[in-house]
């Protein structure tokens, strides 16, 4: 990144021992010494510890700390710096349980999926935040939410994530479909069945979709998110907020059975979607195989070089979606806590979130849907954040993407902005649990094969279901 100073080589040896062996073998108990103390100001950037930006490489994330470095440039103590951590979420995780078990100082901030706050917390790898730091009306409150764990605050909400439900417009209407029959916000799933049934109606053989719609159904935490999509739907809780198992074989069979109805692919469901991740859902929706896709926000900007934007749009999932999302924590080893603090404040503050809305993220707060806060200006993104991502454009003017024949229209980036927010404030938490990893891991062993099942029983689907759930929230 332009302007960053040269990192201390003691430091530098640390993070890139880290980088290379992506083990706790490499401490800083080595022969540069022990870390330094928790709390003081050590020399050196505030190093952020991240995953894969989507908005690209230059993207939002790095321009804000960018920023961040222009406010703080004649103070080198508070100059910051974003790491990407290859690999996909387990393996990010991974890394960074094994960077913070080892007591290095290589990071002083981490970005953590919303669904492990709870296992660092518990571990004692991230700090606990000082009420004044946290206490905060302006963000989404289930949203921050995420940031707790048994009483206390040990992180910020830095973007969020809500699924939607896209759908091609041109496809509707091509199928006979009239406009005030089009999604809402206030669908039920048996809507979305009874508009699935009408597609393709007086439409020439070939013309019409494989089926009615998609979405992420592979062995991994899309098939979770897509279960507890369907429990949400079901009213099926799992576990309580302090990560104590709740559920019972009766009601883990209403949730399966829930779930079973969303995903009958004689009726509805692209067979595909067994084998799918978001970009598959979003190759196939592109390609008009489904006119309904579930699928993130930032699904709506990738879609824009594929696709004119009248026709597609998203609305909320029928029933309740669950949070997805990262967080920002700072490192119980950190040196550079007190200064940290001070860039957690930054990137989660009202503009920097509008910067996030503006470049494909779901934003925490409440004023970047709005443009309002409680006191204050609205929230506007910072100028040259918004100049480095859209050259030439003014903080909310939308721009075409290549490919893309214009961009979204006000009203149309406004209703999709809406129904963002509309989502998060009903979105619901997955269960809460320093055991996460086992949890999802039984759930999608136990689930997957029912999607193959042609006649699943569900009574023995959900007895071994609850014995290997008791057995994941007692991290055995």
């Amino acid at each position: 990144m332009s302007g960053t100073p040269t990192r201390h080589p003691a430091r530098t040896r640390v993070l890139g021992c880290l980088l290379l062996t992506l083990s706790a073998a490499c401490t800083g108990s080595g022969a540069d010494g022990p870390s330094p103390t928790p709390g003081t100001q050590a020399p050196g950037p505030i190093i952020v510890a991240s995953g894969l930006d989507v908005t690209g490489s230059g993207g939002v994330r790095q321009q804000l700390i960018a920023e961040w470095n222009r406010q703080h440039k004649n103070d080198p103590d508070l100059r910051a710096q974003i790491v990407e951590l290859p690999g996909g979420a387990d393996q990010q995780r991974s890394q960074l349980l094994g960077a913070l078990q080892s007591g290095s100082a290589a990071y002083d901030i981490v970005n953590l999926d919303v669904t492990w706050i709870p296992e660092f917390a518990e571990a004692g790898l991230i700090q606990a935040l000082p009420d004044s730091d946290t206490d905060d009306p302006d963000v989404i409150p289930e949203v921050l939410s995420t940031t707790r764990w048994k009483g206390r605050t040990y992180a910020l909400p830095f973007n969020t994530d809500v699924g939607l439900l896209y759908y091609r417009k041109d496809l509707i209407e091509q199928s006979g479909i009239n406009e005030n029959r089009q999604p809402t916000g206030d669908w039920s799933w048996q809507n979305l069945y009874d508009s699935i049934a009408t597609l393709g109606s007086g439409q020439p053989e070939g013309d019409d979709p494989e089926k009615g719609w998609t979405t992420q159904l592979a062995p991994y935490e899309g098939l979770t998110v897509n279960v507890m999509d369907a429990f949400a739907a079901a009213d099926v809780r799992i576990a309580s907020a302090d990560g104590t198992y709740t559920a019972t074989p009766d009601t883990l069979k209403d949730g399966l059975q829930e779930f079973l109805t969303h995903v009958d692919d004689n009726r509805t469901l692209l067979p595909r979607a067994l084998t799918s991740n978001e970009d598959a859902t979003l190759d196939d929706f592109a390609e008009g195989r489904v006119v309904y896709m579930r699928n993130w926000p930032y699904a709506f900007g990738a879609l824009q070089s594929r696709l004119a934007p009248e026709r597609y749009a998203a609305v909320p999932l029928p029933g309740r979606s669950v949070l997805g999302g990262q967080n920002l924590a700072v490192s119980a080893a950190s040196p550079r806590s007190a200064a940290a603090r001070k860039l957690l404040a930054f990137l989660t503050g009202p503009r920097s979130e509008r910067c996030l809305l503006d470049a494909g993220f779901a934003a925490t707060r409440l004023s970047s849907y709005t443009g309002e806060k409680t006191t204050g200006p609205p929230a506007a993104c910072w100028e040259a954040v918004t100049e480095a991502l859209r050259p030439g454009t003014a903080s909310a003017d939308p721009v075409p993407r290549e490919g893309s024949s214009r961009a979204p229209s006000a009203r149309e980036r406004s209703e999709y902005i809406g129904s963002v927010r509309q989502a998060l404030e009903e979105a619901v938490q997955r269960p809460r649990t320093p055991y996460y990893g086992a949890f999802t891991r039984a759930l999608q062993s136990a689930v997957y094969g029912l999607l193959t099942d042609e006649s699943p029983d569900l009574d023995e689907a959900a007895e071994r279901l609850h014995e290997a759930l008791n057995e994941a929230f007692a991290g055995r």
